[in-house]
Protein backbone atom coordinates (compact mmCIF):
# COMPACT_ATOMS: atom_id res chain seq x y z
CA UNK A 1 0.00 0.00 0.00
CA UNK A 2 1.23 3.49 -0.71
CA UNK A 3 1.44 6.28 1.58
CA UNK A 4 -1.51 7.69 -0.58
CA UNK A 5 -3.25 4.94 -2.14
CA UNK A 6 -7.03 5.58 -2.76
CA UNK A 7 -6.53 9.60 -2.29
CA UNK A 8 -6.63 12.23 -5.01
CA UNK A 9 -4.43 15.03 -5.10
CA UNK A 10 -4.50 18.63 -7.00
CA UNK A 11 -1.18 19.59 -8.07
CA UNK A 12 -1.17 23.06 -9.86
CA UNK A 13 2.16 24.06 -11.98
CA UNK A 14 2.17 20.47 -12.36
CA UNK A 15 3.31 20.43 -15.90
CA UNK A 16 7.47 21.50 -15.29
CA UNK A 17 9.50 21.42 -12.47
CA UNK A 18 8.47 21.37 -8.69
CA UNK A 19 4.84 20.67 -9.62
CA UNK A 20 5.68 17.94 -12.36
CA UNK A 21 7.74 16.07 -10.09
CA UNK A 22 5.54 16.55 -7.31
CA UNK A 23 2.86 14.55 -9.65
CA UNK A 24 5.08 12.04 -10.34
CA UNK A 25 5.82 11.07 -7.10
CA UNK A 26 2.39 11.25 -5.15
CA UNK A 27 1.45 8.49 -8.06
CA UNK A 28 4.59 6.38 -6.76
CA UNK A 29 2.74 6.11 -3.55
CA UNK A 30 -1.04 5.48 -5.20
CA UNK A 31 -2.68 8.53 -6.00
CA UNK A 32 -5.03 9.80 -8.38
CA UNK A 33 -3.51 12.95 -9.35
CA UNK A 34 -4.85 15.71 -11.11
CA UNK A 35 -2.40 17.54 -13.47
CA UNK A 36 -3.23 21.19 -14.08
CA UNK A 37 -1.15 23.58 -15.85
CA UNK A 38 -1.63 26.73 -18.03
CA UNK A 39 -0.28 24.79 -20.63
CA UNK A 40 -2.26 21.97 -21.81
CA UNK A 41 0.57 20.03 -24.07
CA UNK A 42 3.19 19.83 -20.78
CA UNK A 43 -0.11 18.71 -18.63
CA UNK A 44 -0.78 16.11 -20.92
CA UNK A 45 2.99 15.01 -21.32
CA UNK A 46 3.07 14.78 -17.76
CA UNK A 47 -0.27 13.03 -16.96
CA UNK A 48 0.90 9.98 -19.77
CA UNK A 49 3.87 9.71 -18.09
CA UNK A 50 1.82 8.69 -15.23
CA UNK A 51 -0.93 6.81 -16.37
CA UNK A 52 -4.08 6.20 -15.74
CA UNK A 53 -3.91 6.96 -12.43
CA UNK A 54 -3.70 10.87 -13.60
CA UNK A 55 -5.67 13.49 -16.04
CA UNK A 56 -4.18 16.97 -17.49
CA UNK A 57 -6.87 19.95 -16.93
CA UNK A 58 -5.77 23.48 -18.52
CA UNK A 59 -6.07 26.13 -15.97
CA UNK A 60 -4.98 29.20 -15.98
CA UNK A 61 -5.02 29.83 -11.66
CA UNK A 62 -5.39 33.44 -11.40
CA UNK A 63 -9.20 32.92 -13.02
CA UNK A 64 -11.85 31.80 -10.51
CA UNK A 65 -14.09 29.94 -13.06
CA UNK A 66 -10.66 28.06 -14.04
CA UNK A 67 -10.05 27.11 -10.54
CA UNK A 68 -13.81 25.50 -9.74
CA UNK A 69 -13.72 23.81 -13.47
CA UNK A 70 -10.85 22.26 -12.32
CA UNK A 71 -12.02 21.23 -9.11
CA UNK A 72 -14.84 19.60 -10.86
CA UNK A 73 -13.17 17.46 -13.19
CA UNK A 74 -11.44 16.13 -10.14
CA UNK A 75 -14.48 15.13 -8.57
CA UNK A 76 -16.41 13.77 -11.71
CA UNK A 77 -13.59 11.96 -12.55
CA UNK A 78 -11.90 10.87 -8.76
CA UNK A 79 -15.06 11.37 -6.59
CA UNK A 80 -13.37 13.02 -4.07
CA UNK A 81 -10.39 15.64 -3.31
CA UNK A 82 -7.81 15.06 -0.64
CA UNK A 83 -4.67 16.87 -1.18
CA UNK A 84 -4.81 20.08 -3.08
CA UNK A 85 -0.77 21.47 -3.62
CA UNK A 86 -0.95 24.93 -5.02
CA UNK A 87 2.30 25.32 -6.50
CA UNK A 88 1.87 27.13 -9.42
CA UNK A 89 3.58 30.42 -9.69
CA UNK A 90 5.02 33.63 -11.26
CA UNK A 91 8.18 35.97 -10.79
CA UNK A 92 9.36 39.18 -12.33
CA UNK A 93 12.63 39.25 -13.71
CA UNK A 94 15.67 39.87 -11.10
CA UNK A 95 15.19 43.69 -11.40
CA UNK A 96 15.38 47.01 -9.22
CA UNK A 97 12.08 47.26 -7.28
CA UNK A 98 11.07 50.51 -8.87
CA UNK A 99 11.66 48.76 -12.58
CA UNK A 100 9.34 46.44 -12.37
CA UNK A 101 6.18 47.09 -14.20
CA UNK A 102 2.48 47.05 -12.91
CA UNK A 103 1.35 43.85 -15.29
CA UNK A 104 4.01 41.97 -14.15
CA UNK A 105 3.19 42.96 -10.51
CA UNK A 106 -0.16 42.29 -10.79
CA UNK A 107 0.63 38.63 -12.47
CA UNK A 108 2.46 37.80 -9.12
CA UNK A 109 -0.72 39.16 -6.54
CA UNK A 110 -2.86 37.02 -9.08
CA UNK A 111 -1.18 33.78 -9.63
CA UNK A 112 0.98 33.76 -6.69
CA UNK A 113 -1.56 35.01 -3.87
CA UNK A 114 -5.15 35.31 -5.03
CA UNK A 115 -4.92 31.84 -6.56
CA UNK A 116 -5.10 30.52 -3.06
CA UNK A 117 -7.69 31.99 -2.03
CA UNK A 118 -10.07 30.49 -5.57
CA UNK A 119 -8.64 27.59 -4.78
CA UNK A 120 -9.41 27.29 -1.20
CA UNK A 121 -13.14 28.44 -1.61
CA UNK A 122 -13.39 25.22 -3.81
CA UNK A 123 -11.87 23.03 -2.10
CA UNK A 124 -12.15 23.06 1.37
CA UNK A 125 -16.24 22.53 1.61
CA UNK A 126 -14.99 19.15 -0.45
CA UNK A 127 -12.54 18.44 2.18
CA UNK A 128 -14.95 19.43 4.64
CA UNK A 129 -17.72 16.86 3.82
CA UNK A 130 -15.40 13.96 3.44
CA UNK A 131 -13.92 14.65 7.07
CA UNK A 132 -10.33 16.33 6.42
CA UNK A 133 -7.46 16.81 4.15
CA UNK A 134 -4.41 18.66 3.35
CA UNK A 135 -3.55 21.53 1.83
CA UNK A 136 0.18 22.36 0.53
CA UNK A 137 1.30 25.59 -0.63
CA UNK A 138 4.56 26.29 -2.02
CA UNK A 139 6.05 29.45 -0.85
CA UNK A 140 10.08 29.96 -0.98
CA UNK A 141 13.96 30.31 0.71
CA UNK A 142 12.89 34.11 0.08
CA UNK A 143 9.86 34.42 2.24
CA UNK A 144 12.14 33.90 5.27
CA UNK A 145 15.85 35.08 3.64
CA UNK A 146 14.68 37.97 0.85
CA UNK A 147 16.75 37.66 -2.09
CA UNK A 148 17.69 40.90 -3.64
CA UNK A 149 15.98 42.69 -6.97
CA UNK A 150 13.13 40.11 -6.33
CA UNK A 151 11.09 42.53 -3.92
CA UNK A 152 7.67 41.85 -4.87
CA UNK A 153 8.25 38.07 -5.31
CA UNK A 154 9.56 37.79 -1.91
CA UNK A 155 6.94 39.82 -0.35
CA UNK A 156 4.15 36.87 -2.36
CA UNK A 157 5.93 34.28 -0.65
CA UNK A 158 6.20 35.85 2.35
CA UNK A 159 2.36 36.54 2.07
CA UNK A 160 2.01 32.68 1.12
CA UNK A 161 3.90 32.06 4.38
CA UNK A 162 1.34 34.31 6.43
CA UNK A 163 -1.67 32.80 4.67
CA UNK A 164 -0.59 28.80 5.13
CA UNK A 165 -0.55 29.76 9.35
CA UNK A 166 -3.79 31.80 8.91
CA UNK A 167 -5.61 29.07 7.11
CA UNK A 168 -3.86 26.28 9.51
CA UNK A 169 -5.32 27.95 12.27
CA UNK A 170 -9.56 28.46 11.32
CA UNK A 171 -9.39 25.08 9.22
CA UNK A 172 -7.81 22.97 12.02
CA UNK A 173 -11.35 22.71 13.44
CA UNK A 174 -12.50 21.04 10.29
CA UNK A 175 -9.75 18.28 10.52
CA UNK A 176 -7.59 20.31 7.54
CA UNK A 177 -4.59 20.64 7.64
CA UNK A 178 -2.09 23.51 5.57
CA UNK A 179 1.39 23.71 5.62
CA UNK A 180 3.88 25.24 2.97
CA UNK A 181 6.75 24.17 1.41
CA UNK A 182 9.94 26.68 1.22
CA UNK A 183 13.05 25.84 -1.39
CA UNK A 184 15.78 26.98 -2.36
CA UNK A 185 16.27 27.60 -5.98
CA UNK A 186 16.24 24.97 -8.45
CA UNK A 187 17.93 24.00 -11.39
CA UNK A 188 14.05 24.73 -13.74
CA UNK A 189 12.81 27.51 -15.71
CA UNK A 190 11.96 29.86 -13.30
CA UNK A 191 15.75 29.99 -12.37
CA UNK A 192 16.44 32.01 -14.99
CA UNK A 193 14.21 34.61 -13.84
CA UNK A 194 15.59 34.71 -10.43
CA UNK A 195 19.13 35.56 -11.68
CA UNK A 196 20.37 38.95 -12.59
CA UNK A 197 22.31 37.98 -15.45
CA UNK A 198 21.84 33.68 -16.38
CA UNK A 199 25.56 32.93 -16.33
CA UNK A 200 27.53 30.22 -15.18
CA UNK A 201 29.18 32.62 -12.66
CA UNK A 202 26.19 33.65 -11.32
CA UNK A 203 24.09 30.40 -11.32
CA UNK A 204 27.61 29.22 -9.24
CA UNK A 205 27.26 32.24 -6.86
CA UNK A 206 23.86 30.80 -6.22
CA UNK A 207 24.48 27.75 -5.45
CA UNK A 208 27.70 28.73 -3.11
CA UNK A 209 25.24 30.71 -0.92
CA UNK A 210 23.65 26.66 -0.43
CA UNK A 211 25.42 24.75 2.75
CA UNK A 212 24.89 21.60 1.09
CA UNK A 213 26.36 23.02 -2.40
CA UNK A 214 23.23 21.99 -4.68
CA UNK A 215 20.28 23.12 -6.08
CA UNK A 216 17.00 21.68 -5.24
CA UNK A 217 15.42 19.20 -7.15
CA UNK A 218 11.80 18.15 -7.96
CA UNK A 219 12.50 14.91 -6.44
CA UNK A 220 13.47 16.82 -3.23
CA UNK A 221 10.70 19.14 -3.30
CA UNK A 222 7.81 16.29 -3.68
CA UNK A 223 9.56 14.08 -1.10
CA UNK A 224 8.96 17.19 1.35
CA UNK A 225 5.10 17.68 -0.48
CA UNK A 226 4.75 13.77 0.07
CA UNK A 227 5.14 13.68 3.85
CA UNK A 228 3.21 17.05 4.54
CA UNK A 229 0.12 14.88 2.38
CA UNK A 230 0.69 11.54 4.18
CA UNK A 231 -0.76 10.42 7.37
CA UNK A 232 2.90 11.02 8.38
CA UNK A 233 2.35 14.07 9.17
CA UNK A 234 -0.92 13.52 10.72
CA UNK A 235 -0.43 16.23 13.94
CA UNK A 236 1.70 18.81 11.43
CA UNK A 237 -0.58 21.78 10.47
CA UNK A 238 0.87 25.21 10.13
CA UNK A 239 4.20 24.76 8.89
CA UNK A 240 6.57 26.45 6.27
CA UNK A 241 9.29 23.36 5.75
CA UNK A 242 12.64 24.53 4.27
CA UNK A 243 13.74 22.25 1.62
CA UNK A 244 16.90 24.68 0.72
CA UNK A 245 19.87 22.82 1.67
CA UNK A 246 20.72 24.91 4.68
CA UNK A 247 20.02 28.33 3.03
CA UNK A 248 17.54 29.60 5.71
CA UNK A 249 19.94 28.72 8.81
Amino acid sequence: MGRLSEKTAIITGAGSGFGAGIAKRFAEEGANVVVADINLKRAEDVAAAIGEAAIPVHADVSRKDDIDSLVASAMQRFGRIDIMVNNAGFTHRNMPLTEVSEDNFDLIFAVNMKALYFSTLAVVPIMEGQGGGSIINTASTTALRPREGLTWYNASKGWVLSATKSMALELAPKNIRANCLCPVEGDTEMLKLLLDEDTPQHRAAVKESIPLGQFSTPRDIANAALWLASDGSSFVTGTALEVDGGYSV
